[in-house]
Order: C-alpha cells, then structure tokens, then sequence
C-alpha cells in the first residue's frame, strides 16, 4: 500500500519527509517523492524517482539544498499506470499552484479525465491521481480555499481515497481529506510543528499526541495546529489521543493498531 507523510513547521522539511518515507518502507512501493514549497514566495518544487529512497536521495542532493519548511511525500505503488519517474507521486496541476499525493483508486477517473481534456488540461502521467490535482485547481482558481477546493473535489470522486495536498496559494499549509477505507491518515501534533501520514509508524518519531480522520472528514494542517470539517463543509469533532507508548516499540509492532485503519 502507498505510504503518504507531510510536514509544516520551522526546521527544513526535507530530511524529515526523508525519514518519515523510510519508516513506511516496510509496505513496499516502486517510486517515492516529494514535493516542497522552496522560498518564500510559495514557489513549488518536486522531485520524484522510480525505485528506492536512495534514488531520491542522490536527486535531491544534485538539486542541491532546500531550506522548506513545510512539504509532502509518498511512496508508490503502480495501480493506473506503470511504474515511472513521470507516474511517481506528487502530482501537479497544470498552473502548477497545486499538487496532491493519494493512497486508492479514484474509480470514475476515465471519466473525469476525459472531462477535463475536454476544458482544457494537460496530463503528464497515466495515473489516477493527476486528476484530483486538476479538479482542485479549477475550484482555487475560482476562489475557493484549499481545504474547500478538497472538500469540492471529494464530492466527485468515486471509491475509496486518502489525499493529501498543498498549494502555492496558501503557502504552509496542508490539507488532507479521507474518504472510505484507503489507508487512513493520522495527524501528529507537536511543539511549532505537525506531522501527518498514512501509518503511525511516520508518525510517532515526531509525535505520541495524534488524531485519526474518519470516513468523510478533512483537515486543514499548518504548524500551529489542525482544524477539521466533514463533507458538508461543517466543523468536524476529531478527537486528539496520546499514544503510551515510544516510537522503538511502535516501529516493533508492539503497538495493536499500528496503522491509522
């Protein structure tokens, strides 16, 4: 199963997305990336690579360093599409003012696809995904928040998703949304930082002080803290748990529900 992590606070993001990718190795994947906002004025950068972290790794440092606080990463594994440094997430829209990574199958995406062709976009990937990246940037275009653009892109989405994106628009912050069952996604709160991923295991090296997204809900994430709506744009309650545990014996699997089900 793809792993999805990201990160918002005031040390540089990279080497964080980096561990955090490699904690969630255990799953299996055939491409991993990143995706960072690299200065100030919220300009987006990606780098993504078939096969290992270390392949990521030796691309980010010809890239030379990034001094991002915040980002997102993913490891892959092919579903629609083979696998490929142009299939690997992230993926961006076609403005390139934002970029998603996603854990399942957007079962309707032939359709979408082809209706977005049809208004104009531009794909660079056999993937799924690349869609939802689209669809979001119409509805920011059109005014709407990150984390309303998300919630409008949802409703169209058929099957089950876990979604994490950025945008250029908002820069430092996150937006995350579950739908079904595709993995999940656990927020970690810290001190001036958060943390968000797919498992635990990205997760409790950072942060014990978590939450889990339900079916339906979505987050909005920067380094000061979380805030969380449902489907229908109302305000969602999700409730904040301190795991009691340390990260050693997590990543052990000492841990009953290691992954954010």
């Amino acid at each position: 199963m793809c792993g999805i992590v990201g990160f918002a606070g005031e040390r540089p993001a990279v080497p964080v997305l980096i561990r955090a990718l490699k904690d969630l190795e255990y799953r299996g994947y055939d491409s991993a990336g990143i995706a960072v906002l690299a200065d100030a004025g919220g300009t987006l950068s990606i780098t993504k690579k078939q096969g290992k972290i270390a392949n990521l790794e030796a691309a980010l440092s010809s890239n030379g360093p990034l001094a991002a606080t915040v980002g997102i990463g993913h490891t892959r594994w092919a579903t629609h599409g083979r696998p490929s440094d142009q299939n690997a997430h992230p993926h961006l829209s076609c403005n390139g003012e934002v970029v998603v990574i996603h854990n399942g199958i957007v079962e309707n995406y032939a359709e979408l696809r082809s209706e977005l062709l049809t208004r104009g976009h531009t794909f660079l990937s056999e993937t799924d995904t690349e869609t939802v990246a689209h669809l979001m940037e119409e509805h920011v275009a059109s005014g709407s928040s990150l984390i309303e653009a998300l919630r409008l892109t949802a409703a169209r989405l058929e099957g089950s998703q876990a979604i994490v994106a950025m945008s250029a628009a908002e820069p430092g912050v996150m937006v995350a949304a579950r739908l079904g069952n595709a993995g999940g996604i656990v927020v970690g709160y810290g001190d001036g930082e958060m943390v968000l991923a797919s498992d635990l295991a990205a997760v409790l090296p950072l942060s014990q002080d978590v939450a889990f997204l339900a079916d339906g809900q979505l987050a909005r994430v920067d380094r000061e803290g979380a805030a969380y709506i449902d489907l229908s744009g109302g305000s969602a309650t999700v409730q904040r748990k301190r795991i009691p545990i340390d990260p050693v014996s997590a990543l052990k699997g000492d841990y009953a529900h290691f992954r954010a089900l």
